[in-house]
């Protein structure tokens, strides 16, 4: 006999990165958090801010995995989550129906909750946008989704193709959303350091005008370029 799975798989005990490893990502900005992981850890780029002028924020992972059309695991995330947590829900990137509205953003706030991410889709944009907590969708649909399960919370993980374990530090802006696993937290900073030195040491002209590389024009003018006319 098949043993009936149960309606929710929750795993409340993970590693968490101190407050002082996860704050010092705050005023990072994605593309060059993704420029420090060698060009990747960005979601899919329709996952945006609902609100693009409340799109800041950064935050440790707790993952759901709610499946299609179904919002049970996203609740149950927000019952145990922990203040500064941001809620990262996989939908299977459904878009028949929203997961995610105006409620949902009022719980996640009041549980001190610092966004709500997803691959689904949003409703209630109005609303999200008046309670001021960052909420990242593929989209938006006034349509609704059920409260059925199975889902599980703590759980990894995937999304566009970027596997999420709770524990990760999530950084949000207009462009996006980030994602630095846990074990790679010191390394990316060094990276994104140098990432910083390097954009502030690129050259400029007089008038602060950028040009292209002198590597892009010496490659011009070399024999590795053919020009047809």
């Amino acid at each position: 006999m098949i043993e009936e799975r149960p309606l929710l798989t929750i795993r409340r005990n993970f590693s968490r990165p101190d407050e002082v490893s996860v704050q010092r990502y705050a005023r990072a900005a994605t593309v060059h958090l993704v420029d420090a992981m060698g060009g990747r850890g960005g979601l899919d780029h329709r996952i945006k801010a609902i609100d693009p002028e409340s799109s800041t924020c950064v935050g440790t992972a707790l993952t759901c995995y709610a499946g299609p059309d179904d919002t049970l695991a996203i609740l149950a995330a927000f019952e145990v989550a922990e203040p500064g947590d941001i809620v990262v829900a996989s939908t299977e990137g459904f878009k028949e129906s929203a997961v995610v509205g105006d409620l949902f953003a009022a719980m996640a706030r009041t549980s001190g909750i610092v966004a709500i991410v997803t691959d689904g889709l949003a409703r209630d944009s109005s609303g999200i946008i008046d309670s001021g907590l960052p909420v990242f969708a593929s989209g938006v649909s006034p349509n609704s989704a059920a409260r059925s399960g199975p889902g599980t919370v703590g759980l990894p993980i995937t999304i566009s193709g970027v596997r999420i374990a709770s524990g990760d530090v999530v950084i949000g802006d207009r462009d996006g959303i980030v994602v630095i696993p846990y074990d790679d937290l010191d390394d990316v900073y060094e990276q994104l350091e140098a990432v910083r030195s390097a954009e502030d040491a690129y050259p400029t002209g007089p008038n602060g005008e950028v040009h292209v590389p002198d590597s892009v024009r010496s490659l011009l003018e070399s024999d590795q370029v053919r020009f047809l006319d």
